[in-house]
């Protein structure tokens, strides 16, 4: 193939000639459990980096691994000329735990099953899939000659908010230098609406622990005067958001939020988002509200405030009268554009203690908030190759999710960084019966080689891309 060849026919040609050798990487990838959060599967990373260095060099590719004092990281490189613009094409092989046994999965989640055009297994879409397929397109562009040298750099600890990810890309600076990086992660509106993320959202964990014993007491011998801790948090976390609405009530939580502008707000109208299609992906029986651009607005570009578990206390069959000595409530606010972990945890943080002094609050992980690349030539690339690939342009969205080496790219890299996500809602992102297909496999070969192409036709000073225009704070002004 030659870059006059790089045609939709020729494109999709070549896709579907590679569909079978795709489909037997993606089982071997599946099938290797590269689950991050679990100190038992250190093996299957060490496999997972061992495959992903075999891959890479089976596609004719430099591989490398870098140490991070965590999971390493490992980068391949097609091409040195530096005359060429460099794109690096950012993945992670880490995934989220998966049990048929505690879970409704109708498959077994680490066993690659493959029903019609559909692929079945705990990481086909999240993020092993649209790896693969961007790996097939970096190969038809290399294989055309397209002027461009291309990286990859795939991660092992995106899953449990990228610990030791800084590190590792600090310690390989030099060996990872490019020119921007396109980051394949996201996820689009639907089937046929394909979006890109204009931001991302930051995340900070926290754990709320209270202890007023040492062990279970009776409540008819003890209630009355005995503190409640189950209840004493209830009470903290009602103080702390209104369940039924959302809405954060700690002071100055929203301060740093900067508004939608006009063109953002054009973008979520013409999105082609639905709540019926929302409510089906993702099987709700009722939201906190049915207006479309309101769940938009409350998915990609509020902050919010919630609870994830509740722990302490009794709960076997029936009910056993008892007043618990401890309890916990696990929560997390996700943060937009320009909030900071740092800001939001002071400010928790002092609220907790000014309601409930015996209250301990703990940090639990942190993510800040990405904003994204909206215009320019890189940016008009990623446009231009999602519809040659898929006949329609993406939107520019926020992505509700976290990303967390994206932010530590741009900070070390200091590039731009993109998106080109393959993955749909229904394909069930962290959810039992993950799953990948084949049309959007496909596609995102053609979508990246295209991609690829583009960046090549900008040269070297061209494919720098543009950065961000300045956050503007209510009034207007750039933020600083």
């Amino acid at each position: 193939m030659n870059t006059s060849a790089l045609t939709k026919d020729a494109l999709t040609a070549f896709a579907r000639q590679n569909r079978p050798r795709f489909e037997g990487l993606l089982r071997d990838f599946v099938e290797c459990q590269t689950v991050s959060v679990d100190p038992t599967k250190k093996a299957a990373i060490a496999d997972g980096i061992k495959l992903a260095t075999e891959t890479i060099r089976a596609f004719g590719g430099s591989p490398s691994v870098h140490e991070s004092g965590g999971n390493p990281i490992v980068s391949g490189k097609w091409g040195d000329d530096a005359s060429r613009p460099t794109v690096t094409v950012y993945n992670h092989l880490d995934v989220q735990p998966a049990s048929k046994e505690t879970e409704p999965w109708e498959t077994e989640p680490f066993v690659f099953t493959k029903t019609g055009d559909r692929y079945f297994g705990r990481g086909t879409t999240d993020d092993k899939g649209p790896a693969l397929s961007a790996l097939f397109g970096a190969k038809a562009a290399v294989d055309a000659g397209v002027p461009v040298n291309v990286k990859v750099l795939w991660e092992f600890e995106e899953e449990i908010g990228s610990p030791s990810f800084a590190k590792g890309v600090a310690g390989a600076v030099d060996a990872l230098a490019t020119d921007s990086v396109i980051v394949s992660d996201t996820i689009w509106i639907a089937r046929g609406k394909p979006a890109a993320p204009a931001g991302l959202r930051g995340l900070q964990g926290l754990l709320f622990t209270l202890e007023t014993g040492t062990t279970d007491q009776h409540s008819g011998v003890t209630g009355g005067a005995a503190r409640n801790p189950i209840a004493e948090l209830m009470q903290l976390v009602a103080d702390c958001f209104d369940a039924k609405s959302g809405r954060v009530k700690i002071p100055g939580f929203y301060e740093d939020v900067v508004a939608l502008s006009k063109a953002e707000l054009e973008d979520f109208r013409r999105s082609g988002f639905t709540v019926s299609g929302f409510k089906k992906d993702h099987l709700f029986k009722s939201l906190r509200t049915n207006d479309a651009l309101h769940i938009m607005k409350r998915i990609w570009a509020t902050p919010t405030f919630e609870i994830h578990g509740v722990v302490g206390g009794y709960t076997g069959p029936g009910v056993k009268t008892i007043i618990p000595p401890r309890a916990e409530v696990k929560v997390s606010c996700r943060l937009v554009p320009n909030q900071t972990g740092a800001k939001i945890t002071k400010l928790v943080t002092a609220f907790v203690k000014k309601r409930n002094p015996d209250v301990k609050v703990h940090l639990e992980g942190r993510l800040d908030p990405y904003r994204g690349i909206t215009t320019g030539p890189l940016a008009d690339a990623v446009r231009s190759s999602v519809k040659f690939a898929f006949g329609k342009e993406p939107v520019f969205v926020r992505e509700g999710g976290s990303i967390g080496a994206v932010v530590t790219m741009e900070k070390l890299l200091k590039v731009p960084i993109l998106f080109l996500g393959l993955s749909l809602p229904e394909h069930g992102y962290h959810a039992p019966n993950e799953n990948y297909d084949w049309e959007q496999a496909e596609g995102g070969m053609i979508a990246f080689a295209k991609y690829f192409e583009s960046v090549g036709a900008l040269g070297k000073v061209g494919a720098k891309g543009y950065r961000p225009a300045p956050a503007k704070d209510k009034k207007g002004k750039a933020k600083k």
